[in-house]
Parts: C-alpha cells; sequence; structure tokens
C-alpha cells in the first residue's frame, strides 16, 4: 500500500486513487486507511453493500482497476505489480483523457 500512496502523491492532480475495502468494520478500515495512506491523495473507505465490487466484478482483494474518465475499464489486475509498469499504465489512462 506504501507504493500506491506515493503514486497518488505523483499523479494526485491528474488521477483520482480511490481503495474501498470489503468485509470488515468502519472501525478496522479506518484504522487500515490511516495507516496505509498517509499522503491524503487516496479516497478510502469501506464499501459495507459491496456495491463497488460487485458493479467490477471483483471476487477478492487486493485487485487494482485502472478506470478512464468515461468509465472505460484500461487494465486490472490482482495482487503486486512493479511501480515502474503502474507508472507507465498511470501515463497511458492520462493520455486516455487528453
Amino acid at each position: 500500500m506504501p507504493g500506491v500512496d506515493d503514486l497518488a502523491a505523483t499523479y494526485s492532480e491528474q488521477i483520482d486513487f480511490v481503495a474501498p475495502a470489503w468485509k470488515g468494520s468502519q472501525e478496522a478500515t479506518t484504522a487500515a486507511g490511516n495507516s496505509f495512506f498517509k499522503s491524503g491523495n487516496v479516497f478510502w473507505g469501506l464499501d459495507e453493500d459491496e456495491d463497488i465490487f460487485a458493479k467490477y466484478g471483483i471476487p477478492y482483494q487486493p485487485v487494482t482497476i485502472l478506470i478512464a474518465h468515461d468509465g472505460t475499464v484500461l487494465t486490472e489486475w490482482a495482487g503486486l505489480k512493479d511501480p515502474g509498469e503502474i507508472e507507465s499504465l498511470l501515463d497511458e489512462l492520462i493520455a486516455l483523457a487528453s
């Protein structure tokens, strides 16, 4: 998660970073969010009804989905990815908005 927070700090002017959690309590989600996302550039919270997870067909965590401004899913992956690869994908996402 620190890698995501670092990327969010770098790209916060161009990309919104959203990190929903599920299958937890509000208290646990708040504690995790406060420890993982210290930059203040990641919007996070508990998706209690699992609406976000259902909308994108996510059966488990962690999964990352890059969504263009028009709602098109650019790519998604489970687990970790090299930060350099993520930066390339984020640059591609930004190019789609131009």
